[in-house]
C-alpha cells in the first residue's frame, strides 16, 4: 500500500512575535520544516504535499524540488489546510500522514512504527498521541473498552473525568486517503473559530462504525509543537541532547555535554575529545583522534584525524591530518591547510593553502596565498593582498623562511629555500635559494642617548 505525506506549513505563527514564518525558524541548523521533511521521508512517501500560505515563496525555497506544493490563501484550519491537497491526492489509494511543519522533534522511527501500527489494525485513521505527565491544554483521547478512540475532546469541552486522561493528541494523523478528503467535504465551520477542524473527520468515522485507532509515542518530547520562542528553546535544548548522546554513543567524548553545540548535520568520528563551549555547525566533519578545546567554534569545515583545536575559529575550510591550530586563530573560508601545518596564536589564514609541515607560529596574517612545503613565518608577518580594491595572489616555494615583521607586498613569487630579512618589506619576486633585504640602513649615532630625558644621567 503506497505511503503519502501532507505536511501543514502555511501559518504565521504570530506568537513567535517575528516576520519569518514560524517554519522556517531553525533547530540544531537546520529549519523546524526540514526536521518535519527528514522524519517523514523515512516513509519513502510517494508523494508529499507542502501546504504553503503565509510568505509562501520562503517556505517553498526550503524544500524546492524535494516536495510538491499546495497554496492555502487564506487559513481557515487544519481541515481546510488538508483539503487544499485535494487535487494532487484525492484520487489516490493509500494511506496518507498529516503533520504539523512545527514539529521538529520527531523521529522517522516514530513515523515508521505509526504508519504500522495502522496498517496492521486496519484502521480507517490512527492519531498518534502521548502521555502527558500534566495534560492541561491539550486535546484528551477518549476510548472505549476496546482501545479504539471514540472521540478527541479539548479542555474547555471535558467533563471532570475527560480532564484526568493523560493520553493527549499531538496533532499528528494517519488516514485511508480516499476515506480523509470524502470525510473532508463533511465537515463546517460551525465551532467558536468558524474553521475547519481536521479533528471533525474522526468523529464522521466513528458515526459510520468506521474504526479509529491511537498510536501512543514513546518520548513525550517528539509531540512537542513550537509555537513561541520558550517552547523552541526547549526543542532547540531536546535536539542538542538528542544529538549530543548520538555522538557519544558512536564513540565521541564529551567535556561537558550541556555546554557544547553542534548541529544535526555534523559528523564526528570516533575518539574525538571536545571540551565545552565547543561550537560545531553546518556541514562539518572532525577526524578521529582530533582534540578540540573550550572556545572552538567550526563551521562547513572538514577537519582531518589527530588534529588540535585551540580555541580557534575555523570556517569553510579543509584542514588535514596532524594539524594544529590556535590558540587564537581565525581560518578564514576556502583556507586548505595540509597535514602537519602548525598555525599559532592570533595567526589568521584566508585563501590560501599552505603545504605540509609548513608554520606560521604568531601574530602573521596569511591572505589569498599558495604555500609550499616546509616554509616557516616569523612572527608579525603579514602578506598584503588588498589594495583597497582588488585581492592578488602570493605563491610561496617550499622551505622558505620568511623573517619576522616581514611585509610581503603581493602580487608576488618567494622561490624555493628563499629567505626574506627580518623587518623586510618585500615588493618583487625573490629567486629560489636567494635572500631579501627590503629595509632602510640602521645607522648609530655614538653617544646621542645621553641627550634624551629618559636616560639615567638625567635621573
Amino acid at each position: 500500500m503506497s505511503n503519502y505525506a501532507i505536511i501543514l506549513a502555511a501559518g504565521k505563527g504570530t506568537r513567535m512575535k517575528s516576520d519569518l514564518p514560524k517554519v522556517l525558524h531553525k533547530v540544531s541548523g537546520i529549519t523546524m520544516l526540514e526536521h518535519v521533511f527528514r522524519a517523514v521521508s523515512a516513509l519513502n512517501p510517494e508523494k508529499t504535499v507542502t501546504i504553503i500560505g503565509h510568505k509562501a515563496e520562503l517556505v517553498r525555497e526550503v524544500l524546492s524540488g524535494k516536495s510538491s506544493f499546495a497554496l492555502q490563501t487564506e487559513q481557515l484550519g487544519t481541515g481546510h489546510a488538508v483539503m487544499m491537497a485535494e487535487e494532487e491526492l484525492a484520487r489516490l489509494a493509500g494511506q496518507t500522514l498529516v503533520i504539523a511543519g512545527d514539529t521538529p522533534l520527531i523521529t522517522g522511527e516514530s513515523l515508521k512504527n505509526l504508519i504500522d501500527f495502522h496498517v496492521n489494525h486496519k484502521n480507517v485513521a490512527t492519531i498518534l498521541t502521548a502521555t502527558a505527565d500534566d495534560p492541561f491544554g491539550y486535546g484528551r483521547i477518549i476510548r472505549n473498552q476496546h482501545g479504539e478512540v471514540t472521540k478527541i475532546v479539548e479542555q474547555k469541552d471535558a467533563t471532570e473525568f475527560e480532564q484526568q486522561v493523560k493520553e493527549i493528541n499531538t496533532g499528528t494523523y494517519v488516514f485511508d486517503n480516499k476515506r480523509l478528503f470524502e470525510a473532508l467535504k463533511n465537515i463546517n465551520t460551525n465551532n467558536a473559530q468558524g474553521e475547519y477542524y481536521l479533528t471533525d473527520v474522526i468523529s464522521i468515522f466513528r458515526e459510520n462504525g468506521e474504526k479509529v485507532g491511537a498510536y501512543v509515542l514513546r518520548d513525550f518530547n517528539e509531540s512537542l509543537g513550537v509555537n513561541d520562542r520558550v517552547a523552541l528553546a526547549t526543542a532547540e535544548s531536546v535536539m542538542r541532547n538528542r544529538i549530543n548522546k548520538a555522538h557519544m554513543v558512536n564513540g565521541v567524548s564529551f567535556q561537558n555535554p550541556e555546554a557544547t553545540y553542534i548541529e544535526v548535520d555534523v559528523v564526528i568520528e570516533p575518539d574525538v575529545v571536545i571540551e565545552a563551549n565547543v561550537t560545531l555547525k553546518g556541514q562539518t566533519k572532525i577526524g578521529s583522534e582530533s582534540f578540540l578545546t573550550n572556545g572552538t567554534c567550526i563551521v562547513d569545515s572538514n577537519i582531518g584525524q589527530r588534529v588540535v583545536v585551540t580555541n580557534s575559529t575555523i570556517k569553510e575550510s579543509t584542514v588535514a591530518d596532524g594539524v594544529t591550530v590556535g590558540p587564537y586563530a581565525h581560518i578564514r573560508p576556502e583556507s586548505v591547510l595540509a597535514e602537519n601545518v602548525h598555525i599559532g596564536n592570533f595567526v589568521e589564514v584566508k585563501g590560501s593553502t599552505i603545504g605540509e609541515n609548513s608554520k606560521a607560529g604568531h601574530l602573521t596574517y596569511i591572505g589569498n596565498a599558495e604555500v609550499g612545503t616546509e616554509v616557516n613565518f616569523g612572527a608579525g608577518t603579514i602578506l598584503a593582498n588588498y589594495d583597497g580594491k582588488n585581492k592578488f595572489k602570493t605563491t610561496i616555494g617550499d622551505n622558505v623562511f620568511v623573517g619576522s615583521n616581514s611585509t610581503i607586498i603581493a602580487p608576488l613569487t618567494i622561490g624555493n629555500r628563499a629567505v626574506t630579512a627580518a623587518g623586510s618589506t618585500v615588493t618583487k619576486d625573490v629567486p629560489e635559494d636567494s635572500i631579501a633585504i627590503g629595509r632602510g640602513r640602521q645607522e648609530n649615532k655614538d653617544g646621542y642617548a645621553k641627550h634624551f630625558p629618559y636616560h639615567p644621567s638625567k635621573r
